[in-house]
């Protein structure tokens, strides 16, 4: 697995009322948590752990154009996520949630192509949201590089009984693509087992 970077972390006990709003904050919800790092996509699981593990929302989150090895700036990365919450200790609790799920999500790597698959067993508010189900769904989170990522999907969604919930065709932000499926966990695990293999079937012979 490629380690993710945390980049930056504040907090913000009491943000401004107009930037909270701006930032999509719920009323009642004064207290933010930032963070930036050098992965988008393990960073938005992580940040779903966070609404599991304490009464905080994912009011911002945003991919930065072309990836982290093109940061414009040391502490920028790829992502920057906001965490909203009732009181400066349920932020807190929700970003050392998503600071250790950070320790155990990223990217793996095959012929130097980077991709992610991983089953999150039971989605939190932000991916509910995201993929358009209902919270404690079993989600399929996949995604590599534009080619790879199409051609995977297809064998991830002919792999198993899975839906598909969201795609994000190629290029994203970072120039990457994927996508969301729903099912059973072991159908997920199907999928992303079948997305994996079908990247590195590319990686290894590309034409």
């Amino acid at each position: 697995m490629i380690p993710v970077k945390i980049l930056a972390v504040r907090y913000l006990a009491n943000a401004a009322p107009g930037l909270a709003q701006s930032l999509g904050a719920p009323k009642g919800y004064p207290s933010l948590g930032l963070l930036t790092t050098d992965s988008d996509d393990a960073t938005y699981i992580a940040l779903d752990e966070a609404t599991k593990a304490a009464d905080v929302k994912v009011c911002y989150g945003r991919s930065f154009y072309a990836g982290a090895a093109n940061a414009s700036t040391p502490n920028a990365g790829e992502v920057i996520g906001v965490l909203a919450g009732p009181t400066p200790g349920a932020v807190r609790s929700g970003m050392e949630a998503a600071i250790g799920a950070l320790e155990r999500v990223g990217f793996d790597e095959v012929c130097g192509v980077p991709y992610l698959a991983h089953t999150v067993s039971s989605v939190g508010s932000f991916l509910a949201k995201e993929a358009g189900v209902r919270e404690g769904t079993a989600l399929a989170y996949l995604i590599a590089p534009p080619l790879e990522s199409l051609y995977a999907m297809d064998a991830a969604l002919k792999a198993s009984d899975v839906k598909l919930c969201k795609l994000y065709a190629p290029p994203s932000e970072t120039n990457f693509g994927g996508g969301l499926l729903s099912g059973t966990q072991s159908a997920c695990d199907a999928a992303c087992a079948a997305f994996a293999e079908a990247v590195a079937d590319v990686a290894r012979m590309p034409r």
